[in-house]
């Protein structure tokens, strides 16, 4: 059964169990994936691969509850046509308090696995389609608006033609305007065309996670594929601490109940479930202590960057590493 992206307070996880998301419009799937599995504490996330490698160990994971599970959400990443035969095995199965949500990119219209869902009437099939250059001039004027952020509408346009109708592209751009901006400077027009080529292949944000998380393979990669500039490295600075004070928040709070997915869940705003993992990593390696010294060591490195701006590149680098590789005593 097809529904749109705005029908998707319609679906039923008492009865719908299978539900498909397949589209291009990554930042509109995420809002409509967060809206589904908001307040789950049982939630488990796959890579289409690790299941085909393990069919039947995944099987058997669905399968099996514990009595205390009163529910349990399973989102699989990037699902093609190859996981049909286990989706069919399971489609019979008593699957009570289960949903299993595919995440996939774009289906045409010869793929099984979409009409697959599209015929079942139990089951629930959702395109997301890129955004229109209206909509996402919508979201970035309500954007800057909400931050007290003042840009031309040509600047504007630049950045919407910049996202190719995707809003969590979009997202990614106006986080990298609000940081530059919370730097003290200016915006103009030199300012939006730097800042918008800014990290073609990762983003900022995804550089700074995987430091905390010390995914230092992950990190070296990103540094590599990408040549910031002195202004780019302010910015990045200015994720570090942002990331680095909602951390020690959770850090905080995982201080005291020891219950990680409780941590997650009590998060303001939520934390979307794509970056769950990466902050359950963080947490696991940071406790307030180290974290109230990152946050020490974020402003030094501000002020050394401010007085050797020629220089903030392998300033920038040097920390970057350097928290990758920090060993904590508990």
């Amino acid at each position: 059964m097809i529904l749109k992206n705005y029908e998707i307070n319609k679906i039923n996880q008492n009865i719908n169990h299978f539900i498909l998301f397949y589209g291009k419009n990554e930042g509109l799937k995420n809002e409509a994936l967060h809206t589904l599995i908001k307040n789950k504490n049982n939630i488990s996330n796959y890579d289409e691969k690790e299941i085909l490698d393990n069919e039947n160990n995944f099987i058997e994971s669905i399968l099996s509850k514990s009595l205390f599970e009163l529910e349990k959400i399973v989102v699989i990443k990037r699902a093609t046509d190859k996981i049909l035969n286990i989706l069919q095995t399971l489609q019979f199965k008593k699957l009570d308090e289960v949903t299993i949500i595919l995440n996939s990119e774009n289906l045409d219209k010869k793929s099984k696995l979409r009409s697959f869902f599209e015929k079942e009437k139990e089951l629930i099939c959702v395109p997301f389609y890129p955004d229109n250059d209206q909509t996402l001039s919508k979201l970035t004027y309500n954007f800057l608006k909400d931050k007290n952020i003042s840009i031309s509408p040509l600047n504007v346009n630049l950045i919407v033609n910049k996202c190719s109708g995707d809003r969590e592209a979009l997202f990614n751009e106006l986080q990298k305007i609000e940081c530059f901006v919370k730097n003290g400077k200016k915006i103009n027009n030199d300012n939006i065309s730097k800042l918008i080529n800014l990290s073609e292949n990762h983003s900022i944000s995804e550089l700074v996670d995987n430091c905390l998380a010390q995914n230092k393979k992950k990190i070296i990669n990103i540094l590599n594929e990408n040549n910031f500039s002195n202004e780019d490295c302010m910015i990045i600075v200015r994720f570090f601490l942002i990331k680095a004070k909602k951390l020690l928040t959770l850090s905080t709070v995982f201080e005291i109940n020891k219950n990680i997915e409780l941590t997650i869940s009590s998060a303001k705003p939520p934390i979307f479930w794509k970056e769950k993992e990466i902050t359950k990593q963080q947490i696991q390696k940071w406790n307030p202590k180290n974290i109230k010294k990152l946050i020490y060591a974020i402003s030094e490195t501000e002020l050394q960057i401010k007085k050797n701006i020629n220089n903030s590149i392998n300033l920038i680098t040097d920390f970057i590493l350097s928290q990758s590789s920090a060993e904590f005593n508990s």
